[in-house]
């Protein structure tokens, strides 16, 4: 009998071996050169940690609140794709791990499970990953069946105007099944003559047009928080604080959304406010989008200082241990999302896969806790890690 996982990395190296190489790669692969699917790992290794001693840690205190959901700890499930690639009980394992780990599963657009039959299957609290279609009708269809589905919140994907040129996807020839949840709403059946259709039909159906307004159309449709992926910048990150009607979040992916402030120097204060805001996430869609935009947790200070505690802010990409979890929130995160793990985990061992993917960066990330003197998540602060930055600066 094989050994028992003691980390992520040996639940991806199961994956590997238990998944085709073409469904294998989908799931790890990048953009291009895959420089920052690299990054995204890496910078976290170059971030030091500064221990505080003779501190009382008999007792640690591992939960956070979200949106006003109180959750185990700070680590959220990532929207990830096609989950029955990987298990054939698919996003309804990963909802039930979810719910058992009593922390937040936010569900793929792309899910080869339904938003019914994920929300049938547990009392995990779910929001739903939404993109924008040429054809408005179909987004609005897909908000109103998660809103009766009891989802508590929609994340909007806004940096994905085109699909990032991902490259085993193409030599692959990467065939993606029909996405349940758009049976009878449009068809996916794209020709592509040279490679991933996942590719083709993501290109020919998503709305490279969007914008400000947009947001203010979704509001206009829903009642859910609507949390927004798309930037990754000081310029992006400088919002409006929101007002105590607005109910939408930003979250941080490299930007499709991009705007110059001295371009367009009213857009923080007036467009912030006419959407709303709630939080951000610092993201760059798991080095999937753009190559050479920079690893989350290089980004997350440039942002965090430009709210300057106005929203929470949150992140994800590259977290592997429980010691990256406490590196984010030191750098002023409030949770990190994690994708890959879970899809490593559902591969290798089902929905007690996905658990144990949780579990396992909860328990390294309590020993953090203790190691560095941290009874709580709110005694984490910025004096508890050294960034390569300030280790460079310290030796002119």
């Amino acid at each position: 009998m094989a050994a028992e996982p003691v980390n992520l990395n040996e639940f991806q190296e199961l994956a590997r071996l238990a998944l085709p190489k073409m469904y294998y790669d989908f799931y790890a692969g990048g953009a291009e050169d895959e420089h920052t699917l690299k990054e995204n790992v890496e910078a976290f290794h170059r971030i030091t940690f500064r221990p505080r001693i003779l501190v009382d840690v008999s007792r640690i205190d591992l939960s956070t609140t979200i949106l006003d959901y109180k959750i185990s700890a700070p680590i959220i499930i990532a929207p990830t794709a096609l989950h029955k690639l990987a298990n054939p009980e698919g996003e309804v394992a990963t909802a039930r791990a979810a719910a058992s780990c009593n922390t937040i599963m936010v569900l793929s657009f792309t899910s080869s499970s339904s938003i019914e039959e994920v929300a049938a299957s547990s009392n995990a609290v779910r929001f739903y990953q939404l993109y924008v279609f040429k054809k408005r009708d179909i987004t609005a269809t897909l908000v109103q069946r998660a809103e009766r589905n009891g989802f508590k919140a929609l994340v909007l994907t806004a940096d994905t105007p085109r699909l990032g040129r991902r490259e085993a996807d193409i030599k692959n020839k990467m065939i993606t099944p029909p996405l349940k949840n758009l049976e009878g709403l449009l068809s996916t059946k794209v020709s592509s003559d040279t490679g991933s259709n996942f590719e083709a039909d993501a290109n020919e159906t998503m709305d490279a047009s969007l914008s400000w307004k947009d947001l203010e159309w979704l509001r206009s449709i829903t009642n859910l928080p609507i949390l927004i992926k798309g930037i990754l910048t000081r310029e992006d990150g400088k919002i409006k604080a929101p007002s105590d009607d607005m109910s939408i979040a930003l979250f941080c992916f490299p930007c499709s959304l991009r705007l110059k402030e001295d371009s367009f120097p009213f857009i923080h204060s007036i467009k912030a406010v006419e959407v709303g805001v709630a939080g951000i996430i610092v993201s760059n869609h798991g080095a999937r989008q753009l190559d050479y935009s920079p690893a989350t947790i290089s980004a997350l200070e440039e942002v965090v200082h430009a709210v300057k505690g106005r929203v929470p802010i949150l992140m994800d990409g590259g977290v592997r241990r429980g010691t990256d979890v406490f590196k984010a929130l030191a750098l002023g995160a409030q949770a990190v999302l994690i994708g890959r793990p879970v899809v490593y985990g559902l591969a290798a061992k089902g929905e007690y896969g996905v658990r144990r993917v949780i579990e396992m960066l909860k328990d390294e990330f309590e020993l953090t806790m203790a190691l560095t003197g941290c009874p709580s998540v709110k005694h984490i602060t910025r004096k508890h890690v050294r960034t390569e930055q300030e280790r460079i600066h310290s030796m002119l």
